[in-house]
C-alpha cells in the first residue's frame, strides 16, 4: 500500500511460515453459534454461514484470492490465483496475470471469465461489501489468455486495487448467477486446499485436503493449511464449547470468538487434569498491532443517542477503574484510540500542521482535548469514577436538556431515560451490569438482553438495537483502509448488514476517510489517519472499554507452531501436528 514490499520477487515463503512443517493429521476446531448456508457471499450468510469457507480466523479453506497478504507486514500483498499483476503509478488499472497452474477443486482451470464473473455476480447479488465494488470499476475485461485488467473509475482510490487483489474469485461453471443469492448446503466449489467433505447443518463441517491443490508449493502459501482432515464443531453457548475443549474433542481454545483467553480465566480455569499435566499448553503472543476496538456501540439512528453530548457523557461513565481491578486483576489497559500505540493514533500526540488543514472545516466536530492530545492522559489509572466526573456527566447531560426529576433523569421531552444494552456472553454480561450500575446513579434506566448467536446477528444486521457490545468487524490494523468505509461511512450507515453499527453519518469522516485512502505518501497517509481518529473519538460512537497487549491461546500439546508470529500474534492456519 505504501513504500516497498518487505520480501524480495524470488522469496520462498512468508517469516511467520515453516516451509519443512510436516502435513498430515487432523484438527478439531470448536465455535459457538450454527450454520445453514455454504456461501459466503449474499447478505443471507452473515448470520449463517458455516465457518471455514472464508474465515479470517483459520484460513480461507475453499475460496482464494487473487493475491494473499503478508501478516508480518502493514499492507503488502504477494501472489496466489495470480502470479504477477501490473499497474500504472496513478493506480488507474490493475491488469492481473493468473497462474497457468491455477484449478478448481474439480479440475477446470481458473480464467480471466472467472473473475469477471465474480464481479458481476457479486454487484448483482452479493452482499456487502462485494456488493459495492463495482461502482468502482469502470470495466474489466480479459485481455489474454491468463489475464484480466481492472480499469477504475473516479470513485477509485489508491487502496482499491488492493482490494480487488483480496477480493475471492469464485467459479463461472459452478454457479448460477440468478440463483447466487439463495442460502445453499451443497458443497461449493473453490480453488482453496480443502474441500468440503461432509455437512451436518448447525452441528458440523468437516473439509479434506484436496490431494490435486494447485498451490501447495506457491510462495505464499508454503508451510499453510497442514492438516489432512479439519473439522469445525458447532456448540450452543461457551462453556459447552471449553467443556469440550478440556476433553480433548477440541484442539484449541482462545475464547469462544477466537479473540484470545481472558487472563482471569487462565489463573480460574485452567486447572483441570490435562492441562496441570501439561497435555494443554497455555501460551501468550505478542501483538504488534493496534488493539482491536471492542466496546459499547451507541446506535446513532435512535433519536436518544442523536445528541454527540449525550453519547460523550455516557462515554465517561464506563468505570474502566473498577473493571480493571476487580474484573481484571489491573491486567489491561483502557482503549481510547481506534489505532492506540501506533503512530497512528490521535493519543497525546498534540493535531500536526497538515492535520490542523484537514480538519479546518470541520473544527466543531473535534473535542480541544483531543485536538491538542491531552485527552485520556489519565485514563488508564487505577482511579474509580468520582464524584467530579458524575457532576461532569450530569453537566453535559443537562446542556443537551436533560433534567433530574426526584431520582430519575428526564429526556428534553419529559421522558424517563431509559435503554438496553444486547449482550451474547458472561463476559459481556458482567462489563454491561458494571455500566448499568453506575448509570444507575444519575436516574438512568438501563436494561440486559441476553441474546443467542443468531438473533444478535439478526438485530446487527437490521440495526435493531439501542446499544450493544461488540467487536465485530473491528480487527487491529497498522493500515485502516477501505474498510474504514464500511465501518463509518455515510452510505454504509443506510445499508442494511454494514459494519457502521453506529450509524455514523458525518461529512468530516467522510472525507478523512476519503483522504487518507488517497494519500500518495506515508506523511500523509499518517495525517489523515490521526484526523480520522480525532473525529472519531470526538464523536463518541462507541465506548471502548479496554485491552491487553498479549493475547493468550490454549492448545493440546500434539500441535506445533512456527517460532515468528505474525503482528497479530499467531496464524492457526500455519500451525501443524507433531510427528509421532
Amino acid at each position: 500500500m505504501n513504500g516497498e514490499p518487505a520480501l524480495p520477487a524470488d522469496f520462498t515463503h512468508f517469516p511467520y511460515a515453516n516451509p519443512e512443517a510436516p502435513k498430515g493429521g487432523e484438527i478439531t476446531y470448536c465455535v459457538v453459534g450454527n450454520f445453514d448456508n455454504l456461501n459466503p457471499f449474499i447478505l443471507k450468510s452473515m448470520r449463517t454461514t458455516a465457518r471455514g469457507v472464508v474465515d479470517t480466523i483459520f484460513g480461507n479453506f475453499v475460496f482464494e484470492p487473487l493475491m494473499r497478504r503478508n501478516g508480518s507486514e502493514p499492507f503488502s500483498l504477494y501472489g496466489l490465483l495470480a502470479e504477477s499483476v501490473e499497474m500504472d503509478e496513478d493506480r488507474t488499472f490493475a491488469e492481473f496475470h493468473l497462474n497457468p497452474n491455477a484449478k478448481w477443486s474439480d479440475g477446470e482451470p481458473v480464467t480471466p471469465e472467472d473473475v469477471i464473473f465474480t464481479y458481476e455476480t457479486f454487484a448483482q447479488k452479493g452482499r456487502p461489501p462485494y456488493s459495492s465494488r463495482m461502482a468502482r470499476i469502470e470495466k474489466i475485461e480479459k485481455t489474454g489468455a491468463h489475464s484480466v485488467r481492472f480499469t477504475f473509475n473516479e470513485q477509485s482510490d489508491r487502496e482499491f486495487p488492493l482490494v480487488v487483489a483480496l477480493t475471492p474469485v469464485i467459479p463461472a461453471h459452478a454457479f448460477d448467477q440468478e440463483t447466487f443469492d439463495q442460502t445453499t448446503l451443497k458443497p461449493v466449489i473453490g480453488s482453496g486446499p480443502y474441500v468440503i467433505d461432509q455437512v451436518a447443518p448447525g452441528q458440523r463441517i468437516v473439509f479434506k485436503r484436496n490431494p490435486s491443490y494447485w498451490g501447495a508449493d506457491i510462495p505464499s502459501m508454503r508451510g499453510f493449511q497442514n492438516y489432512d482432515q479439519i473439522t469445525i464443531e458447532y456448540f450452543l453457548n461457551g462453556n459447552a464449547q471449553f467443556e469440550a475443549f478440556k476433553k480433548g474433542l477440541c484442539s484449541v481454545y482462545a475464547g469462544s470468538d477466537y479473540t484470545g483467553l481472558d487472563p482471569n480465566s487462565i489463573a480460574r480455569d485452567f486447572n483441570f487434569p490435562a492441562a496441570e499435566s501439561g497435555d494443554v499448553i497455555v501460551e501468550s503472543f505478542d501483538v504488534k498491532i493496534p488493539p482491536a476496538v471492542s466496546g459499547f456501540f451507541f446506535n446513532t439512528r435512535r433519536e436518544k443517542f442523536a445528541d454527540p453530548r449525550v453519547r460523550r457523557a455516557l462515554s465517561m461513565l464506563y468505570d474502566f477503574g473498577w473493571v480493571n481491578k476487580n474484573v481484571y486483576n489491573g491486567q489491561y489497559h483502557r482503549t481510547l484510540s481506534y489505532w492506540q500505540g501506533s503512530e497512528l493514533s490521535a493519543l497525546g500526540s498534540p493535531a500536526t500542521e497538515e492535520e490542523k488543514a484537514l480538519l479546518a472545516p470541520y473544527q466543531d466536530k473535534v473535542q480541544p482535548e483531543v485536538m491538542n492530545g491531552t485527552y485520556g492522559a489519565k485514563a488508564d489509572g487505577t482511579e474509580e469514577i468520582d464524584r467530579d466526573t458524575m457532576h461532569e456527566a450530569l453537566n453535559l447531560l443537562k446542556e443537551a436538556g436533560y433534567e433530574i426529576d426526584g431520582r430519575v433523569l428526564k429526556d428534553p421531552q419529559g421522558n424517563p431515560f431509559t435503554f438496553e444494552i444486547l449482550i451474547v456472553s458472561a463476559e459481556q454480561e458482567r462489563l454491561a451490569a458494571v455500566f448499568q450500575r453506575t448509570l444507575a446513579r444519575l436516574g438512568i434506566q438501563v436494561s440486559l438482553r441476553m441474546l443467542d448467536d443468531a438473533q444478535i446477528q439478526q438485530r446487527k444486521q437490521t440495526y435493531d438495537f439501542d446499544m450493544l457490545i461488540s467487536s465485530v468487524g473491528f480487527s487491529g490494523t497498522l493500515s485502516p483502509g477501505i474498510e474504514q468505509i464500511y465501518r463509518w461511512g455515510s452510505e454504509a450507515a443506510k445499508a442494511e448488514g454494514s459494519f457502521n453499527l453506529a450509524g455514523v453519518a458525518d461529512p468530516a469522516v467522510d472525507a478523512m476517510i476519503d483522504t487518507m485512502l488517497n494519500a500518495r505518501d506515508k506523511e500523509a497517509y499518517v495525517a489523515a489517519v490521526r484526523a480520522l481518529d480525532r473525529l472519531l473519538i470526538s464523536g463518541a460512537y462507541v465506548i471502548p472499554t479496554q485491552h491487553n497487549t498479549k493475547v493468550w491461546i490454549a492448545y493440546w500439546n500434539h500441535l506445533q507452531h512456527p517460532e515468528v508470529s505474525p503482528l497479530n500474534g499467531y496464524d492457526l492456519s500455519a500451525w501443524w501436528l507433531k510427528p509421532q
